[in-house]
């Protein structure tokens, strides 16, 4: 749902109850278009989120921890000069706007006490974060807005701050019943979610259809329906919903409990609205970013995998044409053992088999330019050219198959990226692979002297206590699997499908692991492969000493012998619950 005036007066009580009297401890800017504000309040470090993200802007407490860049952006240096040390002193909602102003208490540049402002705008694209001095004389902000972008409203430097153009619409904790029902009666044939939409601010369609359900769909009570919502915002009634689908992907959130949609949701209800928002935003944000900054990986592997496609399917329309190879030997043997009936100048001739049981009489193009043994000679040159194409092409099938699934293994280790080192890991695999001299993000190439951090690979405990190491991309499953395991370690990956590496350590075999440690490290492995949404998911288990590497093989490829293989159904609960 939108992240309406309705869920932010839900979310402005919860900053209220923990931020008030909260100190400034950092600032941070790790997005273009979002802040982190890491405060102390109550004995205990709290971050506050601001996000002016067009897709997905909102304000709240977050746990979730965010890589910054090496350089601070402007907008946060200039912060960390105002604010360092500042206290908040009030957050209070605008009206029933989608604004939200957070007061601070700190010192001008001469050392007085002055206030500063911080409004932060939840508007779609049209969302900002707008820093003000006491005057509410714009200092700066985090998206400026000049005449070539709006002619309505800009937001520039010592420009005073001024709210967004304002709705023609009504302020729905004012209104009275009689108010309302002489504007229904207007127009009591307009469908009721539009009507409720178009005449009251802040509120999203998911809250009006809720207000239409508790009427029962009766124009009659839709007064009751509508001000049982608007009390609950009166009255700070509020409590933290997620709706997910059956399939457990998040829908909507909300500051009430959701019946319209009756036993086709699951709904759950969380212990603060940050929580709720870390979980909606949480996965979204990390799948926006890594595409964004793997854009140039996805873009180079979907054009080697398309080449690859169109080459294999090529090899294999040539080694197709391989497979009548014996026919020009049979020819050759058959002119052969007809050479008395023949002669120079001769062109198509008809010869019989002695090689076939029935003796069949054989039409044949001779070149009559040619001798008949020169003839039978120019047949067994095209058998033998077609057994070495055949040969080579066989060869060449199966390094173009193999490269595919290397491919594929990339692919695999993108969608297991789970920050900026991760996919750096990765476009250096590549560039080190020889599949791009030059690898790009941002403008920034691979520096190849560098040298390349610390593999740290995912890590798990067993419900036994046995710690688990799973690899993230191929290079740290070579080195989970060829360096760090020992001989009695087991090793675990997904049958015939890219995967990572998952290695049971098992302290040089004085450790056994039980029935269970094992199922649980193949629903890991599980998991963590192309396999990760099926069922009963083939999973191949053995000890590292069982595992070889082949000298010249590409990143992450391995053989194994004398494997045992588990059945299971990948599980991300338990995979969440077993990590470290």
């Amino acid at each position: 749902m939108a992240f309406d005036a309705c869920f932010l007066a839900a979310v402005v009580n919860e900053l209220n109850e923990n931020l008030i009297g909260a100190r400034v401890e950092k600032v941070q800017q790790p997005e273009k278009d979002e802040l982190i504000l890491l405060l102390h309040a109550n004995r205990q470090n709290i971050k506050l989120s601001i996000s002016a993200n067009a897709s997905n802007p909102r304000i709240n407490i977050t746990s979730i921890s965010k890589e910054n860049p090496k350089t601070a952006p402007m907008f946060c240096m200039l912060l960390r000069k105002h604010l360092n040390g500042a206290k908040i002193a009030s957050i209070t909602q605008v009206d029933f706007e989608r604004v939200i102003v957070i007061e601070f208490n700190t010192y001008d540049e001469m050392g007085f006490s002055a206030n500063k402002y911080m409004f932060a705008e939840i508007m779609g694209k049209y969302s900002n974060i707008i820093f003000c001095d006491q005057n509410k004389k714009i200092i700066s902000a985090i998206k400026i807005v000049d005449f070539t972008v709006s002619q309505k409203r800009q937001v520039l430097p010592g420009m005073f701050y001024e709210l967004p153009p304002p709705q023609d619409k009504l302020n729905p904790l004012h209104i009275t019943e009689s108010e309302f029902c002489i504007l229904f009666g207007k127009n009591p044939d307009i469908p009721y979610e539009k009507f409720i939409t178009d005449n009251f601010m802040g509120i999203s369609s998911l809250t009006a259809r809720e207000m239409i359900y508790l009427s029962g769909n009766n124009p009659n009570n839709l007064w009751s329906g509508f001000i049982s919502v608007i009390k609950k915002i009166i009255e700070k009634d509020f409590k933290a919903f997620l709706i997910y689908n059956m399939e457990g992907k998040p829908l909507h959130f909300s500051f009430m409990p959701i019946s319209q949609y009756g036993s086709a949701v699951k709904i759950q209800q969380f212990d603060s609205f940050g929580q709720l928002l870390d979980e909606y935003f949480g996965s979204r944000d990390k799948i926006g970013r890594n595409r964004q900054l793997s854009e140039d990986i996805s873009r180079l592997i979907s054009n080697i995998e398309a080449r690859l496609i169109r080459k294999i399917a090529l090899q294999e329309t040539d080694l197709a044409m391989c497979a009548d190879k014996g026919r020009y030997k049979l020819y050759g043997d058959i002119i052969t053992s007809n050479l008395y009936r023949l002669k120079k100048g001769m062109g198509r001739v008809e010869l019989v088999n002695y090689y076939s049981d029935d003796m069949e009489t054989v039409e044949l193009t001779l070149n009559k330019n040619k001798t008949p043994v020169q003839n039978a000679q120019e047949y067994y040159k095209k058998y033998n050219k077609f057994k070495t194409k055949e040969r080579e092409l066989t060869k060449q099938v199966k390094y173009s198959k193999d490269e595919l699934v290397y491919v594929y293994t990339v692919k695999e280790a993108l969608n297991k990226a789970e920050n900026e080192a991760d996919i750096n890991e990765i476009r250096r695999e590549l560039f080190e692979s020889g599949y791009a001299s030059r690898m790009k993000n941002k403008g920034n190439s691979i520096n190849t002297q560098k040298k390349p951090a610390a593999q740290k690979p995912m890590e798990f405990k067993t419900d036994g206590g046995i710690r688990i190491l799973c690899g993230k991309n191929n290079n740290q499953n070579d080195y989970i699997t060829t360096k760090y395991a020992g001989k009695n370690d087991y090793w675990f990956h997904v049958k015939n499908a890219p995967g990572s590496h998952v290695v049971m350590l098992c302290e040089t075999g004085d450790i056994e692991p039980s029935d269970s440690d094992i199922t649980q490290a193949a629903i890991i492995a599980a998991y963590y492969s192309q396999q990760r949404d099926g069922n009963n998911v083939p999973v191949d288990y053995t000890l590292i000493r069982n595992v070889k590497k082949p000298g010249g093989s590409k990143p992450g490829f391995v053989i194994y012998t004398t494997n045992k293989t588990a059945y299971v159904t990948p599980d991300k609960e338990i995979a969440d619950s077993l990590r470290i």
